[in-house]
């Protein structure tokens, strides 16, 4: 019962962090919200690395929680197969995520952004498929940083 509690309060805390994209104000074509400086190829590099960034934490997001429910339903019925595959699944899901993570930061050229993007990588990475050690506080403010970052 506990775990179904922690699933539900970490959907919740993810759900109002990892929107829609079309949720969001469209980044703006002067660079980041941090204040970078306006033109060249930063402010277009960052737009489609913070894009990049904001797609995969959706969609890794959805799909990593999804997951976790099949598999913590999967435990309550009895059934150790369905569970380990959800698992696997789930774990996957921040596997990916992680890794475009890291792609973005290595695209990166804003400084903030790109530190941003790896110690979000690093948190994920710190994630697994045990519901009990996650820590949707400093998940949920690393994701508040790269939208203020990301959105202007």
């Amino acid at each position: 019962m506990r775990r179904l509690l922690v699933v539900t309060a970490l959907v919740t805390v993810l759900s109002g962090t990892v929107g829609c994209p079309a949720d969001r104000p469209e980044p703006g074509g002067t660079g980041l919200a941090t204040g970078a400086p306006a033109g060249g190829g930063a402010a277009g590099d960052a737009t489609g690395v913070c894009a990049a960034a904001q797609q995969a934490s959706t969609t890794a997001v959805r799909t990593y929680v999804a997951e976790l429910g099949r598999m913590v339903a999967a435990v309550g019925a009895g059934d150790s197969g369905a569970a380990e595959v959800a698992r696997g699944r789930a774990e996957a899901a921040l596997e990916g995520w992680r890794a475009e993570l890291r792609k973005q930061s290595e695209r990166a050229t804003d400084p903030q952004l790109k530190t941003l993007l790896t110690d979000l990588g690093a948190e994920v990475a710190a994630l697994g498929a045990d519901v009990e050690s996650i820590d949707e506080t400093e998940l949920d403010r690393l994701q508040q940083r790269l939208d203020q970052l990301c959105v202007r």
